[in-house]
Order: structure tokens, then C-alpha cells, then sequence
């Protein structure tokens, strides 16, 4: 789970800081105040890791991939094309990792849990030459104990700065496949591999599968069918429009039966009282086409899914993604709350609570939504949520750079930070229209 992330010289922001992640983080603020632009730091990581090209360190995207940010000088800050973007992860966890010891001439493979409760990171730096983005340093590191690796020649001459401590300077440590920097390489530290025994251990992989577990969902979905058609296919999640919600669902079947996904997906649209029933089924025996129908209540007529409001189809897919990714996934959503009744948008933090506690998820999302914010609140208080597992925070955009707040927290729910219009001016509505109701009485209007 991400622990911490931070970005420099990105889009509108000269340098976010340290940010805290909690299983539930949530980023709001006004339109254009660089909300969005801290998810596509992970996107942009998630993609260019997926393009599997060692030629590219950081991959902007095209129209079929997550985001689709243009050139260096549209995300470099301020467009100053000379500048270095900076990014950085960090997590704060126990993990396992494969240790390999030499017995003679063969290999006992071992797993174990290195670095308990260390701090895992990885900082990288970009910049833009001859009209390629390369990385020109990063660093990955556990706690005191790190590997710095610097690369200036955007030709792809290589200079490599080696600094170790602790047990880094153990053992034989190899990375491959690496982001950004891609190729492959050996690195020997403080060991001759005559002397026998000798341990290597594998990190060459281990961001690979953090990044992996990243689960997309943006915010404009696709619309509702009449028929599904089905090929038999497992998707990893449900698309980032929500377009492979119906094929993740079947998918999750066991035995031709309806699925722990179904059953929760059911519930949770039941208990928001947006429907009163929901079967996916094919159309006829031996058909790969499928259909959803509900009943608004247990009296009303059966219906297609396209036939009820447009608010379940949209939440369809946060529900099904929620319940269907693998357990340690972390999910980030762009205004999850799109197109609900104010009552089912406060409805999704009950979720958003049940499935980190349940399913072991992170939740990264930015909204506008201030009734999913206030169940949040109602829940701490309620002690059904401790507010150390919540991280909120209020963007605005500042002169020349985007500004960040966390929203100060008590076990109460209390916020005591609460930003000037944060939600808008409602209460400054309801005084003025009290007083044009008071002046236009009195003028007899």
C-alpha cells in the first residue's frame, strides 16, 4: 500500500510535497486547481511500465491508453522545457521477497519478509532532449539502505553513480525491466562470487507488481446496453470507462453460479435503494450474449438496465471494481460520485470503508462530492472508521503553482481547517435570498 507520494515540476505544481496516502485519500477542490493531475502521476508510471519498452522512460499515452498528456512541454511546469520532472512513491509495508543461497553449484530458493515495516521508494528524475523524455537519475531505496543509479546522455550513454549502505553491501542485487530506466544489468557489491556461499537477492520486479495493482476508473463511463457479449475473457479490471464491468462480472463466476461479486454488487445497490433486484443472464441457453435486469421494487416489472436511471449504470463499475480486483489493489477513481442522488454519493464511503477493511484496498480518489466527505466525517466519529485512515486534502490553484492543504482531522470528524468556499457559498445563498424575499416584499413584488 502507498504510503507517500510527491511530484516536482508537473503540470501546475512546482512541488506538492510529501504527500500522506491512507487506505481512503481523497483530493478535492475547484475545477483546474491540479486535483487530477496528481492521479496521472500514477498513471503516467502505471502506462509506461505496461508499454514494456525499453526505449521509453516515460510514455505520455496515445488515444487507447489511461491518460493522454500530450508532449514534455505540455506536463513540464510553467512549460519551462529546461526543467527536470520529478516523481516519487513510497511504501510502508512488510514484503516478501525471494532469496536465493548457493548450495555448490545449485540454488535453494527461500521467501521471507526483508526490511519489516521498512520504507520502500523509488524517486526518479525526467528531462527532455532532442524531443525524447529520459529519466537522468533515480533511486530506489528500503529505509537507510539504497541504490543510486545517475544517467545524463540522452543518446543512451550511460553513467552510473553506485552508492550503498547497510545490506545492500551483502549480496549480489540484479534489476531488470526497471522504470524508467529499462535495460538490464547486474550490479555486484562488496562480494566475489568464488567465495561460496553467496546470497542474491530479487528486487527486479518489485515495482513492476506495485504498479501493477493500480486499478483505473475515470470519470466519464460508458452507457448502459441491452446486450453484453461475452468471450470468455478474464480482464484485470473493469476498463477505464467502466467498459469491462458485464465481462469482469461473468468472469467471477465459479461454477456457473453467481459470484461474491454479484452478491455484494446486489446488496450495495439494494441497500442505496436505487433498485430492488439485479440478474445478469444470457439472453437464451448457449448464448454468449448477455443481459442485466432489475426491478425497481419486488412489486415493479422486470426491466433491462437500460431502462432504469442512467445513476446505476455509472455506478455499476465502481461497485464491480471494488469487489472484483485482487485483494493489496489500489484504486484510483475520478469522481466516483459522477451522475448519483446525494444520497448514494455519502452511500460510497460506506463502500470505500468496507472494502479497505474487508479487501485490504487503497482508495485514492478526487471528487466534488461534499456528502461522500461528510459520511466520511459521520463514520469517524461514529468510530466506525479511525481518522488516521483517512488522508483528505484541499487543492487551489495560487499564482503561478497549485497549493495543497490536508484537512486537519480529529477523532471526532471534526475538521478544523475547513477552506473558505470549499463547498461554494451556500449559506451566503440562502442570506441573500432571504434578503431580495424581504426587499421585494417590502417594494410589494
Amino acid at each position: 500500500m502507498l504510503r507517500s507520494m510527491r511530484m516536482k515540476n508537473f503540470k501546475s505544481w512546482a512541488d506538492t510535497g510529501d504527500i500522506r496516502l491512507a487506505p481512503i485519500t481523497g483530493f478535492y477542490g475547484a475545477n483546474s486547481s491540479g486535483k487530477t493531475s496528481l492521479l496521472q502521476m500514477l498513471l503516467l508510471m502505471k502506462q509506461t511500465d505496461t508499454l514494456n519498452d525499453p526505449q521509453t522512460d516515460l510514455f505520455l499515452g496515445d488515444s487507447s491508453s489511461l491518460v493522454n498528456l500530450g508532449t514534455f512541454y505540455s506536463i513540464v511546469h510553467k512549460h519551462d522545457v529546461g526543467a527536470k520532472i520529478e516523481f516519487s512513491l513510497t511504501w510502508d509495508e512488510e514484503y516478501s521477497l525471494h532469496r536465493y543461497v548457493s548450495k555448490g553449484d545449485d540454488f535453494e530458493e527461500k521467501t521471507e519478509n526483508l526490511f519489516d515495516e521498512a520504507n520502500l521508494s523509488f524517486t526518479c528524475t525526467l528531462k527532455e532532449k532532442n524531443g525524447r523524455i529520459f529519466a537522468n537519475w533515480f533511486e530506489y531505496a528500503t529505509g537507510d539502505n539504497y541504490v543510486h543509479v545517475y544517467r545524463e546522455d540522452a543518446d543512451g550513454n550511460e553513467h552510473r553513480e553506485i552508492i550503498t549502505k547497510g545490506k545492500l553491501s551483502q549480496g549480489l542485487w540484479s534489476f531488470s525491466d526497471y522504470l524508467p530506466m529499462r535495460t538490464y544489468w547486474e550490479l555486484e557489491i562488496g562480494v566475489d562470487l568464488a567465495d561460496m556461499p553467496f546470497e542474491y537477492v530479487n528486487l527486479e520486479t518489485f515495482l513492476e507488481q506495485q504498479l501493477f495493482q493500480f486499478r483505473y476508473l475515470g470519470p466519464l463511463r460508458a452507457t448502459p446496453e441491452r446486450v453484453y457479449i461475452w468471450g470468455g475473457d478474464k480482464p484485470s479490471d473493469v476498463g477505464k470507462i467502466g467498459e469491462r464491468t458485464i465481462p469482469a462480472l461473468l468472469s467471477a463466476r465459479v461454477d456457473n453460479g453467481v459470484s461474491m461479486v454479484e452478491q455484494k454488487v446486489a446488496e450495495w445497490l439494494k441497500k442505496m435503494g436505487l433498485i430492488d433486484s439485479f440478474v445478469l443472464r444470457p439472453i437464451a441457453p448457449g448464448r454468449r450474449e448477455f443481459e442485466i435486469a432489475v426491478k425497481k421494487t419486488p412489486q415493479s416489472a422486470e426491466v433491462p438496465i437500460t431502462d432504469v436511471g442512467f445513476g446505476v449504470s455509472q455506478l455499476l463499475p465502481v461497485l464491480v471494481l471494488c469487489y472484483y480486483v485482487p485483494e493489496g489493489s489500489t484504486l484510483i477513481l475520478e469522481q466516483p460520485e459522477i451522475h448519483l442522488h446525494p444520497s448514494v454519493q455519502a452511500d460510497l464511503a460506506d463502500v470505500f470503508i468496507d472494502v479497505i477493511k474487508n479487501r485490504n484496498l487503497q482508495i485514492i480518489f478526487e471528487s466534488h462530492s461534499e456528502y461522500l466527505l461528510h459520511r466520511l466525517q459521520r463514520r469517524i466519529a461514529e468510530e466506525g472508521l479511525a481518522k488516521d485512515q483517512t488522508a483528505l486534502y484541499f487543492c487551489r490553484a495560487e499564482g503561478e503553482s497549485s497549493q495543497l492543504e490536508e484537512l486537519a482531522l480529529d477523532e471526532y470528524g471534526n475538521i478544523s481547517n475547513w477552506p473558505k468556499d470549499f463547498f461554494g457559498d451556500s449559506t451566503g445563498d440562502l442570506i441573500a435570498m432571504s434578503k431580495a424575499e424581504i426587499r421585494r416584499k417590502m417594494a410589494g413584488t
